[in-house]
This record gives structure tokens, sequence and C-alpha cells, in this order.
């Protein structure tokens, strides 16, 4: 009797042994969002996260600091530079600061998943990993177009006399067709709509609504203009320091976070019934507008990113929309 406790024993004891040991390699990567807690670009991260805490139970987990609260936008992409932060989901648009060359990313006309199979990814994580530190991770945001929104009639590819907010992921399209510009934080352009300050705003077809402009928006110019690219960025130095394992379940939550784009499709087309139910009437451009309209958006946008990137527009046009 008492051999067989002392067997027991020492097998309960190398079981909590294991089990302490597995949870002791459990790695805790601290994550940022550059997008308010919730809203359409923070959401598909949160849902990220989710699938890796759910999966990396005793391997890896993310702390969720928060968003734009926690740390301004435009910092985010130097935080995950210097290790500030180990994880986080930010736009290019927030990081050309450190990597000029990411103005392409919106130009984009392959899903990521075929820039995994034609080089485009391996190019694009390499220039991540020399310019900012980082592991080019994951994309959310393919099949979002952007759009014109104006409290104005239009009815050609011809912005002059309008005054438009802009960022500068569409300043170089919005200004090659006339427009005066203006360049707000986020929080600043409902005033700025309500006042008359500008007559319209470029926006995705999505979020509108996490932002209250609905209220103060007239049309929605169609089609739609480059892509949202939303990247989850690793710092570089903890992505080498994780195991395999720790990197099999950050990979795979980034492959399944990456097949939900296709998810996008029906979310566009709720949000565009959203909007007309709210009032906002629909101007498409047809024809030579049309061409015009479309042809400008792509040369402007090509055009940005060979005056900043002269040494890598023609390799990344050839890549990301040939």
């Amino acid at each position: 009797m008492q051999r067989s406790w002392t067997i027991r024993a020492l097998v309960g004891a190398l079981a909590v042994c294991a089990s302490a040991g597995a949870w002791a390699q459990q790695v805790t990567l601290r994550g940022v969002n550059a997008f308010q807690e919730g809203t359409a670009f923070a959401k598909p991260f949160e849902d990220f996260i989710e699938k890796v805490n759910a999966d990396g139970k005793g391997v890896i987990q993310i702390q969720y600091i928060g968003g734009p609260k926690a740390m301004p936008p435009f910092e985010v992409g130097n935080a995950v530079k210097t290790g500030v932060v180990d994880i986080a989901n930010v736009t290019s648009a927030f990081y050309t600061n450190l990597m000029p060359e990411a103005e392409a990313l919106k130009l984009a006309t392959q899903p990521i998943q075929q820039q995994r199979k034609n080089g485009a990814w391996e190019y694009l994580n390499k220039l991540h990993n020399e310019k900012m530190n980082a592991w080019y991770l994951a994309r959310t945001g393919d099949g979002v177009p952007f759009h014109l929104y104006v409290n104005k009639p239009l009815d050609k590819a011809d912005l002059k006399g309008l005054t438009i907010r802009v960022t500068p992921i569409y300043r170089a399209f919005f200004a090659a067709l006339g427009a005066n510009l203006v360049q707000t934080a986020p929080g600043e352009v409902y005033t700025a709509l309500e006042r008359g300050v500008v007559d319209g705003y470029g926006w995705p077809i999505q979020g509108i609504f996490d932002l209250g402009w609905q209220e103060k928006t007239k049309y929605r110019v169609d089609p739609g203009f480059y892509q949202v690219d939303v990247n989850i960025l690793v710092n570089l130095d903890r992505w080498k320091k994780l195991t395999d394992a720790q990197r099999d379940v950050l990979t795979k939550a980034a492959q399944w976070v990456e097949e939900r784009n296709a998810l996008n499709a029906g979310i566009n087309a709720a949000e565009r019934k959203r909007q007309a139910q709210a009032g906002i009437q629909t101007i498409t451009l047809q024809g030579a507008e049309l061409d015009k309209w479309n042809s400008t958006a792509q040369e402007a946008g090509w055009a940005y990113v060979k005056e900043i990137a002269p040494q890598r527009a023609d390799e990344l046009r050839k890549l990301l929309a040939p």
C-alpha cells in the first residue's frame, strides 16, 4: 500500500512540474490598436486577439492595452519599432514617416492571399524588417474601398472649388482633381462639416457611423478607390525570441483573420444600405468621367510612391497592381 501511494505521489508531482514548465514558457505580448476600440477597423484585431488567447493558452497570450487613448495613432509605428509595444494594429498611413514605401499598400489590386503567393508579402515583410524592425504579420481591410463624401452635388471627376478634408492616403488623388485640401484629426471633422469649413472628406465605405459623420453628410461618390490596409505588426526582436510554437499560434491566427476579409463584401453592402437609410445619396460617375476618376486615382497614387520611394516604386507596382 505504501509503495502504491509513493508511486501515485511521484506521478502527480511530475504532472505538476510538467504543467508548471509549460506555463512558465507562456509569453504575453503587449498590444495596442491605432483605432478606437470596437470600431470598424479595430474589430478585426480584437477578434485576432481573442483567437490567439483562446488557441494559445499556455503558449502565448496578448494583453490588449487599448486604442488611441492609450497611444496616439501616429506613434504606434515607432512604438513597434522600438519595442515599447510587442504587437500593434495600424494602417500604413500612420507610419509612412518610417517606411515611405508603405504608401503603395493602399494601391494594391491583389488580395493579401495572392500577395503571399506572388512574392509581394515577402518583399513588404523585408521592408518592414529593415525600416521598422517589424514582422509584417497580417493585413486586414482587403475589399474595403475608400470613397469621397461631399455636401455639394457633382457630376464630374473634378473637385475644383471644393474644400476636402484629407489624410495622406488620398491627398495626391484629390489634389490632382483640383480640390482645396485641409488635413485635420478625425475628431475635428464633424465640426468642420457642421460649420461648412470643408465640403467633404475621404473615408472608407465602413466606419462613418462610428464617428457620427452621417449626420453631416449628403452624398457619397461612387465608385470607391484604393483599398483599406490595416496591418498587424510584431516587433522583430520580439518575434525572433518567440519559440516555433508561439510563432505558429500567431501565424495561424493571422491566416484566420485574413480569411475573414471575405466578410467585407457583405459588410460593405450593409453599410451602403445603412447610409441610404440615413439620407446619404449616391452620386455614380459614368463614362469618360468614370474613366478619369479611376485613372487619376491610380496614376496620382503611383506617381507619389515614385516620388518618395523612386528605387522601389516599379517593383512595388509590379507586385501589388500587375
